[in-house]
């Protein structure tokens, strides 16, 4: 008695804290419930699924933790996790797998190997160039002259070089420019005239004429190749280069199934707006752990009571003996009878035999309970199938006569199909984004409830209850299906008429048979999702791509990742755009009166091309 109350104190422990998502403190308290009471069912299972959960839970921390670069932290959730459940194997080859990521770190690289020139030409080769201006201060600017001229004074401010394309005619125009950053400037000026720039080097722009034809002379293609973690056919991957074509116009693709990869030429901006693409929807599938219950519930009750009375006499014949002067006879005495003997026949010619009656007091009533308890792992999307049971063969196709006389069998053309017979379930789950789970269920117990002769062949009768259906559940609740109630009841009564419509007296002259069968099956289908769908803030956020049909990269504002520059004063001009501070201020502004003017602001202008 003392250790069923500590078990199930324990036991207990692990609900609370298994309720409040302490996986480890759940794992320790369901281990040592079963320690206790090993042979107890509910501890084993409770014991083994928190096993589980427990390891994969680790599994997970650890795989954080070499994220973000702390291996060490990551080794011993990963050893955690095996020690908890030594059958994950992932947990074991995560653990080898960073264990050697640590030796490559300390060992440092190893000596490297005779490389041909291509090789090494091939890990020389540069990447998209990226412009580094020599100023980062912003620019102000007040201007009315020649295209090219208004590119030659935004780059001497910046300290970068600017070319033009030989078929270039510059416009004169008028530009304004507060405060705003090189690119915003280029930019600027590349929608007022048309045109657009490409950088060449560090410190070099190409500006040319805005047309299809010189963006495909001009502009820099680069080429890159990405792995996708998460597809798991050529389907998927397909998929994945098709959203690529439809968003970024990115054309020249070419797939990889066997390695998960694709390999991707275009400009420098297409391969940035490619990775950010395929990082937000190369995610894993959501994952879900379906707990099934199958209860089945039968029921019979027997009640016989009364007389079984004799409803049927049997009168035999049997001749009297004769004697020896006897006209019937042939001189000799014995038990004949002859027509004769008709004129002397009376009532001790007759025998009546009559059946004894039988007195029945009898009552039954008998409870049965089959309970399985199977758990099935599915990806998201994806049909998850359970069958329990046998397979039963049933005939189809042709059925062939047995001839006469070479003893052909009827089954010699008959061809026979195997029914699942027993407890099939398909589940198909899938996962919202708000720790929900969609199960579109079908649920079916089956058994074989006679044979019936056709054709020679006797064929299994198959009695089944069937349900399909489609629920919304949140993680972790129940949800019972129940109603698959069969309820038989017979009522019969035998006896002598009439006697038997005597309430007491029909006992006596008559038998009451009673009969009541019920079975019912209830299903409880509990979902628990192992992963679901990860949406950071950062697959959420806008991502600007350029005007038309153009793909480019919007880069961000510089001014409002609170570096290089200060906050906007409260009494700028430009919302939410700041000033750089005025050089060399006379006095701190702590110092100054508050009714005291501001100082005047310098701008920043081109020596010889001052704005007005």
């Amino acid at each position: 008695m003392g250790h069923a109350d500590q078990a199930n104190a324990l036991y207990k422990q692990g609900v609370q804290a298994e309720a409040n998502n302490k996986y480890d403190e759940a794992f320790q308290a369901y281990s040592q419930a079963h320690s206790v009471k090993p042979k107890d069912a509910r501890y084993f299972t409770a014991f083994t699924r928190m096993r589980f959960y427990a390891a994969v839970e680790h599994v997970r921390q650890g795989q954080l933790f070499r994220d973000s670069g702390k291996l060490q932290e990551a080794v011993a959730e990963f050893q955690r996790a095996a020690e908890i459940d030594p059958t994950n194997f992932t947990a074991k080859g995560e653990a080898r797998r960073t264990e050697e990521m640590i030796k490559k770190q300390v060992k440092g690289e190893t000596a490297p190997k005779a490389r041909s020139p291509l090789d090494k030409m091939a890990d020389e080769a540069g990447g998209p160039v990226e412009l580094v201006p020599l100023s980062s201060t912003l620019i102000n600017l007040r201007l009315t002259e020649s295209a090219s001229m208004v590119y030659k004074t935004i780059a001497k401010l910046a300290g970068i070089n600017v070319l033009f394309d030989q078929d270039y005619k510059p416009q004169k125009i008028t530009v304004e420019l507060n405060d705003v950053t090189l690119r915003e400037a280029l930019n600027t000026v590349a929608l007022q005239t048309k045109t657009f720039w490409e950088p060449i080097s560090s410190n070099t722009i190409l500006v040319a004429a805005d047309t299809t034809s010189k963006r495909k002379e001009m502009e820099d293609t680069v080429m890159k190749t990405f792995y996708l973690r998460n597809v798991s056919n050529a389907a998927e991957l397909q998929e994945a280069a098709t959203t690529l074509k439809g968003i970024l116009d990115v054309t020249r693709i070419q797939l990889i199934p066997k390695q998960n990869a694709m390999i991707l030429r275009g400009t420098t901006d297409q391969m940035v707006l490619a990775q950010k693409l395929l990082t937000d929807i190369d995610k894993p599938k959501p994952e879900v752990v379906i707990d099934i219950a199958v209860l089945q519930v039968s029921r019979s009750r027997i009640r016989t009571i009364g007389v079984n009375p004799p409803t049927s006499a049997n009168i035999v014949m049997v001749p009297s003996p004769l004697g020896g002067g006897g006209t019937g006879g042939s001189g000799s005495g014995g038990n004949t009878f002859t027509l004769n003997s008709l004129p002397m026949i009376n009532g001790n010619n007759f025998q009546v035999s009559i059946p004894g009656a039988s007195l029945s007091f009898l009552m039954s009533d008998s409870d049965t309970k089959l309970l399985q308890n199977p758990e099935i792992r599915a990806l998201d999307n994806e049909k998850a199938t359970l069958k329990i049971g046998d397979r039963v063969p049933v005939a189809t196709g042709s059925f062939g006569a047995a001839a006469g006389g070479g003893g052909v069998s009827a089954l010699v053309n008959t061809q026979f199909q195997y029914l699942d017979v027993g407890v099939n379930i398909d589940i198909t789950p899938h996962v919202h984004s708000d720790h929900e789970v969609t199960l579109k269920m079908t649920l079916e117990v089956s058994s074989v409830s006679g044979t019936q002769n056709i054709g020679g062949i006797s064929q299994p009768i198959i009695g089944q209850r069937r349900i399909e259906h489609e629920t919304r559940l949140e993680d972790g609740e129940v949800n019972l299906v129940g109603g698959i109630l069969e309820d038989t009841e017979t009522h019969s009564l035998a006896g002598y008429p009439w006697l038997t419509k005597i309430p007491i007296l029909k006992y006596l002259f008559g038998q009451e048979d009673k009969q009541r069968q019920e079975n019912e099956i209830v299903f409880a289908i509990t979902p628990h999702i192992v992963r679901a769908q990860e949406v950071t803030d950062d697959n959420l956020r806008v991502v600007d791509l350029g005007r038309g049909n153009t793909v480019r990269v919007g880069n961000r504002d510089p001014r409002n990742n609170g570096a290089p520059n200060p906050p906007p004063a409260e009494n700028s001009p430009i919302s939410g755009r700041g000033r750089p501070p005025a050089p060399n201020p006379a006095k701190p502004a702590s110092n100054m009166p508050q009714n005291a003017p501001e100082p005047p602001k310098t701008k920043q202008t081109a020596g010889a091309y001052p704005g007005p």
